[in-house]
């Protein structure tokens, strides 16, 4: 497409192209922010804050430990698996200050998951929640690791309400199976010491990498992909120029419900707040729909984002109807298609209207924004980001014109360099600069977007994406199963659910089993909900099982 067309879609005061090397790196910008909006309150978690100077020092102490006593060095690999806690923010500025690549792990891993992400990435030492330290027992010894650091959910509430919500969560609610790992040190200790340590300044340039973020990309097992300090850089400069003209530097509070591991939340809120000189208010369990009204009361919250389903669910919430909206300026929809009643109802609770995202790991992950002035939800994912051209294209590889249905290919400075250790995927997906996102498309007469249909097999449930092969793989693991395809069918909570079809090779072996095992082996959202048992699956002529028929 021409980019005159996608120009006169843009309001006036959006920038059509950014500077992808506004900073150096995200170091540099990190520098910048937290000197300049020093006595802001950067972070809130359960009642506590940090203010940007705080937060400075304190993720200086973490990267002076990483350096000087666990000897880590420029691009070595740190996870962090940890829900939204002060902690979070903390470790992944400390391990960016220390020139590591952050690898961002889901603490809702199972053991298998878990072991093929750290071996994948080479991960040599790693941040964890206690309450999941027994999944990474089970598989540390083979995999790179060498360094543990443990913490709790109340490490950075204060020493009295730490100690209590420690207890509560460990002796009350149970919340923390017995583990060993006995050369794990604590995350307070670990802030203790680095304050003791001289911090080493690491030169990062915009090539180096910031994250190593996994995903199934547009099939199969879970990959990671490479992004650059400048993919990062691109896309917030990207997200702020979109959403600028609605804030006000340096007084906005956004309500940080998704994971910080996930790259919607790490982008969209952490990074790009920051650059904000804004305020992250952290929910650690957004599933507490109840205790989530609760602490919103407490906050006269001015940004939201989330996916459909977290919307519909506050919607639903006792309470939430009756919060105060008259600060609220955005609310920003992304991970997963926004549901017309679901935002509807979100602009006539809260006064604001749902604006819809599109993006993916692969870009950092922003591609396409609804318009800041846009006055009603309109079923689009709107219009490219600055500096991002989208092109549709056919199967033959033909550029398609306005109008036509077709896969979405996009280029821009926050496509990702590539997945890490595996060419051949990438060769699959980038074509020369061209990310072809797997992802049916087509552009209306305005220049706004909107989804089709996914090329690929891929589910997503509630935002997260589910790929048939790993359930499949799963699935076959068990003696009695003889042939499994998994699909997503439709629901009206979590946009899809998982449905596995099954070949079974015995009587004995039923939909209690199948589900028993999966649990063992998946986190939640990818667990089949449906089982359904067959004599045979629908096949090509080669033998590959049909999915689309099943669906």
């Amino acid at each position: 497409m021409e980019k005159i067309w996608f120009e006169k879609s843009y309001p006036k005061d959006v920038p059509f192209e950014i500077n992808p090397d506004k900073y150096p790196s995200l170091v540099a910008m990190f520098h910048k922010y937290t000197k300049q909006y020093s006595s802001t309150t950067a972070f809130i978690n359960m009642g506590a804050s940090i203010t940007y100077r705080e937060l400075d020092k304190q993720a200086r102490a973490f990267a002076a430990y990483l350096q000087k006593d666990l000897g880590l060095v420029k691009g070595d690999k740190f996870a962090i698996m940890v829900p939204n806690t002060l902690q979070y923010p903390i470790a992944l500025f400390g391990a960016l200050l220390a020139g590591l690549t952050v690898v961002n792990v889901n603490p809702l891993y199972t053991a298998r998951e878990l072991e093929h992400q750290l071996k994948d990435s080479g991960t040599k030492a790693m941040l964890i929640i206690e309450n999941f330290a027994k999944t990474l027992e089970k598989i540390v010894d083979k995999t790179p690791v060498e360094h543990v650091i443990m913490t709790s959910l109340g490490d950075r509430l204060g020493f009295i309400k730490g100690a209590v919500v420690n207890a509560v969560v460990k002796h009350v609610k149970k919340m923390v199976p017995s583990f060993n790992l006995p050369d794990a040190v604590r995350f307070n200790s670990v802030i203790s010491k680095g304050m003791r340590r001289e911090f080493t300044p690491v030169e990062i340039s915009g090539d180096d990498l910031a994250f190593l973020q996994y995903t199934g990309g547009t099939t199969g097992v879970s990959k990671g992909a490479m992004l650059t300090h400048r993919n990062m850089v691109a896309n917030l400069e990207q997200a702020k120029a979109a959403i600028k003209p609605l804030l006000v530097e340096g007084e906005e509070v956004i309500v940080t419900a998704l994971p910080l591991y996930h790259i919607f939340a790490l982008t969209a809120n952490c990074l790009t707040f920051v650059t904000l000189g804004g305020t992250n208010l952290l929910i650690t369990n957004p599933r507490d729909m109840p205790g989530f009204v609760k602490e919103l009361k407490k906050y006269p919250f001015t940004a939201i984002t989330g996916v459909n389903t977290l919307f519909n669910g506050l919607l639903n919430t006792p309470g939430f109807n009756d919060l105060d909206f008259s600060t609220l300026k955005m609310s920003l929809g992304g991970g997963m298609a926004v549901q017309r009643p679901v935002a509807e109802r979100w602009q006539q609770v809260t006064g604001t209207r749902l604006l819809e995202g599109y993006g993916l790991t692969e870009c950092a992950p922003m591609v396409t924004l609804s318009p800041h002035n846009q006055k009603a939800y309109d079923g689009s994912i709107g219009i490219p980001a600055s500096s991002t051209d989208i092109k549709i294209m056919s199967v033959d590889g033909v550029e398609l014109p306005q109008g036509e249905s077709g896969e979405m290919w996009v280029k821009g400075p926050q496509v990702m360099k590539g997945y890490y250790n595996r060419p051949e995927a990438t060769e699959e997906i980038l074509k020369d600069g061209w990310l072809a996102t797997g992802d049916i498309a087509m552009m209306d007469e305005r220049g706004h977007f909107s989804i089709v249909d996914r090329k690929k097999d891929m589910i997503i449930v509630s935002g997260f994406n589910v790929f048939p092969n790993e359930i499949e793989e799963v699935v076959m693991m068990l003696d009695g199963v003889l042939e499994a395809a998994a699909i997503g069918v439709p629901h009206e909570v979590s946009g899809e659910l998982v449905k596995v079809f099954v070949v079974a090779k015995s009587d004995d072996i039923d939909e209690e089993a199948i589900i028993k095992h999966c649990k063992k082996n998946l986190t939640n959202y990818k667990v089949p909900k449906l089982v359904e048992f067959r004599d045979e699956l629908p096949k090509t002529n080669v033998g590959k099982i049909l999915r689309r028929e099943l669906r």
